[in-house]
């Protein structure tokens, strides 16, 4: 039997982002995911259906699994013809017993091969503004393990890293501080030697607390530092004030939850990163095409002549335009026809298929969209309007009701069915009885109905947290569900969304 293969992959020291290329390319094709405690959990959304995910965190004197157990687990795994991806924290080979599990898949005959990550020694301390080298402080650095062996001891030459005038980067230290700052000072390092300790490097819990080699134990006492967090001494920590960009975000430290579909998450996600915070995708709906929906669309296009074809989400591009190409369909048989869009949004992604919206109403209401049309087959021109609505199964009739009283024929076409998704019950109570949530965003009447009916008698989680709304009909339904409206979008797009939880954020 094929012995399948196994990917050492580094997944960085905890920003989403900060994975590489190849990395998310083996979690899109593992079939078996074996992960640590200090993955980046939303990484593993990129997995394919149907992989396979074990859990084998460490934590200080908590070991889910004994390394020896990990190693026997990876090999089986792989004995059983499987891609397995062994995803670690940082990188593989740096403390990390890459190279120990790499040893037992190469003793026993297993093809495998590592992929390098970011060492949280190097860019944990970039996100805290502190670079490992520098002309004016280090012309060189060294990284140690501060965790003890099974004898309780450190197997470091003190003398020599006491002497050295480079940055000293301790990885796993807390919990032998006072031995570390003991060891080097009593071999001369100078005690009043700059020194920080930052926690939870490059996530939206970061905190950088800067003081000197002498005061470092008392330090960790007094600020209640806890693991994980890397300890760095040298010169270089007095930049930090100068080149800590992460902290200074404007949104750092704050954390959104996003209830809109998987696939339309990831603009939102990106945004809130960039800016300094932290996204949780909960996506409450779950889309899924019409049968033969291609052959239905070709079916009206082909019986009539259309005037404009109105588009009011990006599901909805998505879905008409995937299926037309998948038909075969001739998009040169559109020519003529003007297409409108309700917001930015939905225009950028009917640009993504060639077409340019020739009307965009910035409201989120087909109620706007179907005014704009009107005017637009009020300026003449059109022989016989009529509109093509290609849309969700439960979209609003209000397009159709200003149509007919416009006197303009409207074909509505549902492409898809937008049910609840019951499947994220579990890991929406964990993460809202866990985490402290600032803001929750809604792109649709949807996403407020079915997060609600996914709660049940557990709804009230919610009642303290920010809810941000797209738009007027979104609001409306928050309201009537019960909850206070905090924000509303300007604009029906997530351009406005991040701009008015920034708004809020800076007062």
């Amino acid at each position: 039997m094929n012995k399948g293969k196994v990917y050492l992959v580094g997944a960085g020291p905890g920003d989403y982002g900060l994975i590489t290329l190849k990395g998310l390319d083996c979690i899109a094709k593992a079939d078996i995911i074996i992960y640590d405690r200090l993955v980046n959990r939303d990484l593993l959304k990129n997995a394919k259906p149907g992989c396979e995910f074990i859990y084998v965190g460490k934590k200080s004197s908590n070991h889910i699994m004994a390394q020896d157990k990990i190693n026997e687990t990876i090999a089986e795994s792989a004995a059983m013809g499987k891609v397995v991806i062994r995803l670690k924290g940082g990188d593989p080979y740096v403390f990390g017993r890459g190279g120990e599990e790499a040893e037992v898949l190469y003793d026993q005959g297993i093809d495998f091969e590592v992929v390098p990550g970011v060492t949280s020694s190097i860019g944990g301390l970039a996100y805290a503004g502190i670079p490992v080298t520098h002309r004016d402080f280090a012309s060189s650095f060294h990284v140690v393990t501060g965790h003890a062996k099974k004898d309780d001891s450190l197997d470091i030459n003190w003398e020599s890293l006491a002497r050295e005038k480079g940055t000293v980067v301790f990885l796993m230290g807390i919990g032998n501080i006072k031995h570390i700052t003991k060891m080097l000072v009593s071999h001369g390092r100078d005690p009043k030697t700059p020194v920080a300790f930052v926690s939870n490097a490059t996530n939206y819990r970061q905190r950088t607390v800067k003081t000197s080699l002498e005061d470092a134990y008392d330090c960790v006492q007094r600020e209640g530092i806890k693991a994980p967090s890397l300890f760095v001494v040298g010169g270089v920590v007095s930049l930090s004030d100068k080149l800590g960009f992460y902290e200074r975000k404007p949104l750092f430290g704050k954390t959104v939850m996003v209830t809109r579909t998987r696939k339309k998450n990831s603009e939102l996600r990106q945004k809130i990163s960039e800016l300094g915070g932290k996204t949780f995708e909960l996506p409450t709906i779950d889309i899924q095409d019409k049968k033969d929906i291609g052959k239905t669309l070709i079916e009206r296009l082909e019986s009539k002549r259309y005037s404009h074809i109105a588009l009011t989400s990006h599901n909805s591009v998505d879905i008409f335009f995937k299926n037309l190409v998948k038909e075969g369909y001739d998009f040169r048989k559109l020519a003529g026809i003007k297409i409108a869009s309700v917001g930015s949004a939905t225009s950028r992604a009917i640009r993504r298929y060639g077409f340019l919206p020739d009307i965009e109403s910035s409201q989120s209401t087909g109620q706007d969209l179907a005014g704009l049309i009107l005017k637009d087959i009020g300026s003449g021109g059109f022989v016989s309007p009529s509109v093509l609505f290609p849309c969700s199964e439960i979209a609003s009739r209000v397009m159709e009701e200003v149509m007919v009283s416009g006197q303009v024929d409207l074909d509505r076409v549902d492409l898809y069915t937008n049910t609840v998704n019951m499947a994220i019950k579990d890991e929406l109570l964990e993460i809202l009885k866990k985490e402290d949530i600032d803001y929750i965003t809604f792109t649709s009447s949807s996403t407020v109905k079915y997060l609600v009916e996914i709660l049940g008698d557990d709804k009230g989680l919610i009642r303290d947290i920010k809810k941000v709304s797209i738009g007027s009909i979104t609001s409306q339904t928050i309201r009537d569900l019960g909850f206070e409206l905090d924000i509303e979008s300007d604009q029906a797009s997530i351009d406005s969304m991040v701009s008015a939880i920034l708004d809020d954020v800076i007062g």
